[in-house]
């Protein structure tokens, strides 16, 4: 099955290219669909089945007249499917315009409380970035979710962490393919420690053995803190999710309880102690490749160059993610510089490529 990927941040011509081979599946952002339309680079008569994938947040960020127009150059018979986490008054206008007699399918979101942990922690607003370093010192997770609301409180999430010596890289809807490939593929790969992420930017994202979620700000909508929590405590594993509320933002409290139907689990800042010794740093380091799946580059190609030539041990090598002009390696920290002179000293698939450190 061929998969195109078509959207915004990264160049239309490579995007023309592959669309020109045909392909099975196409998946895409409303406003690069809109262009390869217009551009008439991508012609949808053939399509038998059309997905609008968290389709709430696709009419939050007003999307809905980009949907309209797509909707309007597919063939009347079609199979439309529309998945969303909430179900407002803006999802069932246009189910009703676009869908004939859909039928409504509902997973409930709830987790059991062997798997999650779930802690609340009054603060003053003030004080909420001390807050989140003060949880991330006590409790040291390998790997943790912070939930923002907008990109700005992303952006000064980061910048504090980073200053108290947290490794932390932050994920909005703002960022670039690019610059999003190269923040996921360092969070997977465990060489960041806390990621932090508005709500929109982090939907659909699949995170293996999440230690820790932290709603920096209580979520304004109780089934948004649901699928919040639910980021951690997966696949038989356990996870702690920790809110941080303010008096403001109590109501939003109340709503959590009544939806989950049980007390919540108050506990004080005061109680949260530093454990361990030392900045909160990742065992691993990412080298940035600037080559990628259109050169032909694959995971085996890389492996080969660290352990061969350069004489990196396999068991220090971690993850790799191979993009279309990119790919990262993951490393163990200890010898990340030398992997990096080596690499860039050396050869990857008989060419010389520039290689970083991030």
């Amino acid at each position: 099955i061929k998969v195109l990927t078509l959207c915004g941040g990264v160049s239309l011509g490579p995007q023309i290219a592959s669309l020109e081979h045909g392909a099975h599946v196409i998946v895409g952002t409303p406003g690069r669909i809109q262009q390869h339309l217009r551009k008439g680079s991508l012609v949808l008569d053939g399509l038998n089945t059309l997905i609008l994938d968290e389709a709430d947040r696709m009419l939050d960020m007003g999307f809905y007249d980009a949907i309209e127009d797509i909707i309007s150059k597919t063939p009347p018979r079609r199979q439309t499917l529309l998945f969303s986490a909430t179900y407002p008054v803006s999802i069932k206008q246009l189910a009703s315009k676009f869908m004939r007699a859909p039928q409504q399918v509902k997973a409930e979101a709830f987790h059991s409380d062997d798997q999650i942990e779930q802690r609340f922690y009054e603060i003053s607003p003030e004080e909420r970035m001390d807050a989140v370093t003060k949880v991330l010192a006590h409790f040291r997770p390998a790997s943790c979710v912070a939930f923002c609301f907008t990109k700005q409180q992303v952006q000064e999430t980061v910048d504090h962490l980073t200053a108290k010596g947290i490794s932390a890289v932050g994920l909005h809807g703002d960022l670039e393919q690019r610059d999003r490939d190269q923040v996921l593929a360092m969070f997977a790969n465990r060489s960041t420690s806390v990621l932090v992420a508005t709500d929109v930017a982090a939907r659909g994202l699949d995170i293996d053995a999440l230690d820790m979620v932290i709603n920096v700000e209580l979520a304004r909508d109780s089934e948004i803190h649901i699928h919040r929590v639910g980021r951690t405590g997966r696949a038989g594993e356990t996870g702690i999710a920790i809110s941080l509320v303010a008096p403001s933002e109590a109501h939003r409290a109340q709503a959590i309880e009544q939806l989950q139907k049980s007390p919540l689990n108050w506990d004080q800042l005061d109680n949260l102690k530093p454990q361990g010794g030392g900045p909160l740093l990742p065992q691993m380091s990412t080298l940035c490749i600037a080559a990628g799946r259109k050169d032909k580059v694959r995971p085996g190609d890389i492996l080969g160059a660290l352990t061969g030539d350069a004489g990196i041990p396999g068991a220090q090598v971690g993850k790799i993610a191979i993009f279309d002009f990119q790919a990262f390696v993951a490393v163990e920290r200890g010898i990340a510089k030398q992997a990096l002179q080596r690499l860039n000293d050396g050869k990857i698939k008989g060419r010389s490529l520039r290689v970083r450190i991030l």
